[in-house]
């Protein structure tokens, strides 16, 4: 039935768009000479070229949706999320979070490459089973080192593809704008050794066995802004304070928030299973969703804590002053 249902619905969004004006009724299609504009675009012919033969293009799957139980719900726990049994199969709609990177920060372990890998892979195996059909998967991944340089980024696009995920796309983080006063130049104004700053990162973006979600009478709460700044590939804005948040490499809120709105649904369930200080719990508080967080550092476990007790506590007193000024306006009519 869920198939059928989806299999309308894009029928009547083709429908609809292809309706919207007699001039593009046709449509764009993949051209051998490259095309001015795309409306209605056809891709047929592009997806069915020998570049995307035996490439995994998603599966139209039965969709299941299981709940997490009320106990489990909105929780953070201390532990490795390597083990996410508190959390049903198909259960998590967005997955959001930023591994610790292994570059000698307080809470990373000195592991090989070969281990922090592995770690990895643990943990995106178990994201795959919690994830519903069409779920999305994001991961915020910086690169390390110079002599040689490590491309983390490209070692977890592996081990995704290998897992069955669906790579949607990647957005560059542009942290230009917090960069500081970094000299890490090398060979100043010589060609001796000149070596590269970093002023972005990663955010890979992946789905399990389908490209859509069925909405099922859930909302969006994007706005036409967001959505068309949100599209884009390069997202620009400043990383957040360690010495503010407490944590020593966290990601702004800014993050997960935009993930978040453009993702999911409200009331869907985002998961974070390298939590650290709890900014996508927050994030997902703000926006009306669901969390669930892992965290191996008992000390980062409890800020987390901390802060979404003190983000939940900020929301209900809004919720009660939105209350009583509407009790206001309704006595003085």
């Amino acid at each position: 039935m869920a198939e059928n249902l989806r299999k309308k619905s894009r029928k009547a969004y083709k429908a609809k768009d292809s309706g919207k004006s007699n001039k593009n009724m046709n449509g764009t299609q993949t051209s051998s000479f490259g095309v001015s504009k795309r409306e209605n675009h056809n891709s047929e012919k592009f997806y069915s070229s020998k570049l995307y033969s035996g490439y995994n293009k998603g599966k139209v799957k039965e969709y299941r949706e299981n709940p997490i139980p009320k106990s489990f719900l909105s929780k953070i726990f201390c532990k490795s999320s390597e083990d996410m049994s508190e959390l049903p199969d198909e259960s998590i709609h967005l997955m959001v979070t930023s591994p610790p990177y292994n570059v000698g920060k307080t809470y990373d372990k000195d592991l090989s490459l070969e281990e922090y890998l592995r770690l990895l892979k643990n943990v995106l195996k178990e994201t795959h089973r919690v994830m519903v059909n069409g779920g999305r998967v994001c991961i915020n991944i910086a690169n390390v080192g110079r002599k040689p340089y490590i491309p983390l980024h490209s070692y977890i696009i592996q081990i995704m593809h290998d897992l069955g995920f669906l790579m949607r796309g990647e957005i560059i983080w542009d942290k230009s704008a917090s960069a500081g006063t970094s000299t890490a130049w090398g060979s100043f104004k010589s060609a001796t050794n000149p070596t590269l700053r970093d002023v972005h990162e990663y955010i890979l973006i992946f789905s399990k066995e389908d490209y859509s979600r069925l909405k099922n009478g859930k909302r969006d709460t994007i706005e036409k802004e967001e959505f068309l700044e949100y599209t884009k590939s390069i997202w620009a804005f400043p990383a957040a304070s360690a010495r503010r948040i407490g944590h020593p490499a966290p990601f702004p809120i800014e993050l997960p928030l935009r993930l978040i709105k453009f993702y999911t649904f409200e009331g869907d369930v985002v998961l974070d299973p390298f939590m650290g200080s709890g900014q996508t719990a927050i994030a997902a508080m703000k926006s009306g969703r669901n969390y669930e967080g892992y965290e191996t550092n008992k000390e980062y476990c409890q800020l987390a804590q901390n802060e979404t007790n003190k983000e939940y506590c900020q929301l209900a007193q809004r919720r009660i002053k939105e209350i009583t000024e509407q009790r206001k306006l309704t006595e003085t009519v």
